[in-house]
């Protein structure tokens, strides 16, 4: 491990309904100074992006430059990023997410989620849920819990703001090719809000990127396989 991996710097995005939890086993496992982002306090992914960037100067510096890795909504985040301070990111990582715009019938169940959290049905994640976030061996147990208990953290409000800011969010296709630091683009062999052929997608439309499956996974390999996410991301990091 070489002094310039160590003092790499890494940004973590978490996605919709996920706190530090989603990237906790990956942290001690990656040859980094890690720092998780705060997505929870705005309504656009242009504000999630500037109160992400400013934490990371706040921690690093002025003028720091840093990897990003976001994992779904943070994907979201991570492409704004880049539209706004590119500069600024020394690689990016982009987990279990899309370039793409929501789609009329994605916003159509959003929109009947907050209705029914509006007349008091918020449940965060609930075990009907699960399958569209963890693979079929991990719907129950301590992951599991993890999983809804961090939605509840999470909370009402919150969801709110980041499924406004979801619904909103700009096609992000157009900004694939011109993106010029190393990219990793991973997914969960069995995620099925964002299949792998999105990730494929993205790993073909920017140059050199590199795509990796993780085989026994859903939409959140970071809590489903740290280890191989952490491998993944030193190798992406010593590129």
């Amino acid at each position: 491990m070489t002094a310039a991996i160590m003092t790499t710097k890494i940004l973590l995005l978490p996605g919709l309904l996920c706190d530090a939890r989603l990237w906790r086993d990956v942290i001690p496992l990656l040859p980094a100074e890690a720092l998780v982002a705060d997505l929870t306090l705005d309504e656009s992914m242009e504000a999630m992006a500037d109160r992400a960037l400013a934490a990371a100067e706040q921690a690093w510096g002025q003028g720091a430059r840093f990897a990003v890795a976001g994992l779904s909504m943070g994907g979201y985040v991570a492409f704004s990023l880049w539209r706004a301070a590119p500069e600024r990111i020394t690689h990016l990582a982009l987990f279990d997410t899309s370039a793409r715009p929501d789609t009329a019938e994605a916003t159509g169940k959003r929109r009947g989620l907050m209705q029914l959290a509006e007349v008091g049905q918020f449940k965060g994640v609930t075990p009907r849920l699960l399958p569209q976030l963890l693979h079929p061996d991990h719907l129950s147990g301590p992951l599991a819990e993890d999983v809804m208990a961090m939605a509840d953290r999470v909370g009402q409000d919150a969801f709110f703001r980041q499924q406004r800011a979801i619904m909103e969010r700009p096609d992000s296709r157009p900004d694939l090719p011109i993106i010029d630091v190393p990219v990793l683009v991973a997914v969960g062999e069995a995620d099925v809000l964002t299949p792998p052929e999105l990730a494929e997608e993205m790993a073909l439309s920017i140059p050199g990127a590199e795509l990796v499956r993780f085989p026994g996974c859903g939409h959140l390999p970071s809590m489903e396989a740290p280890a191989l996410v952490a491998g993944a991301m030193e190798r992406w990091l010593r590129r």
